[in-house]
């Protein structure tokens, strides 16, 4: 097991992190790295760290694990601080919602490669910073990791190994088919969020629209709560994909439209009745399926995700 793990951004994500490890049992120092200070000091009294550095270059001096949970705009500028400074046989890896772009970034600022182990926990809420960590967030949610040719077995085999700990259900899929599902089925939907919302504000009746938004306005909409630098960065960092998903999208909703237009009723509920046993059959059905999971050892290496 690693001794020593930085964390740079003790937000949510690494902040439920080194909680998660922690009431696993990980036996391990969590040293916090971020800009602001009073975040960092905040989180060494929750106990997300016991020590912490607003330098990137002093916090991964001695470490045997570097975990970036930063927004996917900021990554590039950390792999470049920390790229001379971090021991050469600690592992590298991160929380990135997109993955080609990071490891694209990987690339440019890191001399090898190998110890680099590019991971996405499918995990989150709507809210963000230091206050909003806590342990159980990973518990039974999917972590994707997306080695590269040249990632290092061993380095793979022990982040796989810590989001285990967290409880957390661990695949393994490329980068480029990562960035494709992802885009359609977290990234679109946030989009949906934050435009719905964004659409109401813009309404000359906006203020008795939104005093009577509730139910399932206010269900649909939860995540446009969520941190707009975080959306903003995985925008332009995944722009091929989630157009692409945009672009269907449009293509469904014009084919509704023209439905409604032509009052061709029984055009619209096979529309709706598509959604809905989809939904019921294939998501919900899924989910239920996703049970709480006992520790497994951890195998050599995860196949490739047949689904």
């Amino acid at each position: 097991m690693t001794q020593k793990i930085t964390i740079i951004g003790v937000g949510l994500i690494g902040g439920s992190f080194s909680l998660a490890l922690q009431e696993a049992g990980v036996d391990a120092e969590f040293i916090g790295c971020g800009r602001n200070e009073a975040t960092l000091r905040r989180a060494r009294e929750r106990g997300i760290v016991s020590r912490y550095s607003t330098s990137v270059k002093e916090a991964v001096a001695d470490t045997d694990l570097v975990f970036l949970a930063t927004p996917v705009g900021a990554m590039e500028a950390v792999l470049a601080e920390l790229a001379d400074a971090v021991p050469a046989h600690a592992i590298i890896t991160d929380a990135g919602s997109c993955k080609q772009s990071v490891i694209q970034a990987a690339r440019r600022q890191l001399t090898l490669m190998d110890r680099f182990v590019p991971a996405h926990p499918i995990a989150g809420t709507e809210h963000s910073g230091v206050e909003a960590g806590f342990a159980a967030l990973y518990r039974n949610r999917r972590v994707i990791l997306t080695p590269e040719p040249d990632t290092d077995q061993s380095a793979c085999d022990t982040v796989q190994e810590l989001w285990l700990k967290t409880g957390a259900l661990v695949e393994v899929m490329s980068a480029g088919r990562h960035d494709k599902v992802f885009a359609a089925t977290s990234h679109l939907p946030h989009l949906l969020a934050f435009s719905l919302v964004e659409t109401l504000y813009r309404m000359e009746q906006k203020e008795e629209l939104l005093r009577y938004a509730a139910g399932g306005f206010s269900d649909f909409t939860r995540i446009a709560s969520s941190d707009p630098v975080m959306w903003r960065d995985i925008c332009l960092h995944n722009s091929d994909a989630v157009l692409e998903s945009i672009t269907s999208l449009r293509e469904g909703m014009d084919s509704l439209v023209e439905a409604i237009v032509a009052e061709d009723g029984k055009r619209i509920e096979a529309f709706f009745k598509i959604a809905k046993e989809t939904r019921d059959n294939k998501v919900l059905n899924k989910a239920s399926q996703d049970s709480p999971i006992e520790q497994a050892p951890v195998p050599a290496r995860l196949p490739e995700n047949p689904q």
